[in-house]
């Protein structure tokens, strides 16, 4: 009987082993730090602009790269300053009054998140744009200072392949893709 109670204390200590406990983390973005900007190619001149960040949060577990949360995006308010171009963008592509929010759910980060210094890490899940859902890797240059945390992301959206209209005119004629850069800032939390 001894026996049993001693095995069943090397499974307990074994359980709580920090080597052997999944290690959860979460990021709260702060969405007055953090930019979104966007640049869109076009025969004559290039496109430049924002997005303002809702929130965001991803929490995930540093030993599997497991992930969840979501970042949400107000698809109202883009803009490129000027107000034709953007009236378009809203009405005809994005459709923004229907569709208010573009929203990232994260479900798996490739690489090692360092919790100090910096790291280069992938970041997988499911972009929710125009009422569909399409699977996205964001590739994320991170660093970590005591519980803060600054991240460069840079990817493309294929928009029109997404089914997006496309904005281009017999005349003006604009890439397929909308290049993303966010600079993000937000707090790490460690249980």
């Amino acid at each position: 009987m001894n026996c049993v109670y001693s095995v069943i204390a090397i499974l307990c200590a074994m359980g709580l082993s920090p080597s052997m406990q999944a290690q959860a983390v979460a990021l709260n973005l702060n969405p007055a730090q953090t930019q979104i900007t966007y640049t869109l190619g076009a025969v004559l001149h290039t496109v430049d602009g924002t997005f303002k960040l809702k929130s965001g949060r991803i929490q995930f577990d540093s030993a599997t790269g497991r992930a969840s949360g979501e970042i949400v995006v107000d698809a109202t308010s883009g803009e490129s300053g000027n107000n034709s171009r953007d009236r378009k963008m809203h009405e005809s592509v994005l459709e923004s009054p229907s569709y208010r929010e573009i929203i990232f759910v994260p479900e798996q980060v490739e690489g090692h998140v360092s919790l100090s210094g910096e790291s280069q890490v992938q970041l997988q899940g499911l972009l929710r744009l125009h009422g569909s859902q399409h699977e996205i890797t964001l590739p994320a240059a991170v660093q970590v200072s005591g519980n803060q945390l600054t991240a460069a992301v840079h990817f493309a959206i294929p928009y029109v392949k997404w089914g997006l209209k496309d904005p281009s005119t017999f005349i003006l004629r604009v890439d397929k893709t909308v290049n993303i850069t966010i600079h993000a800032a937000g707090s790490l939390t460690r249980p």
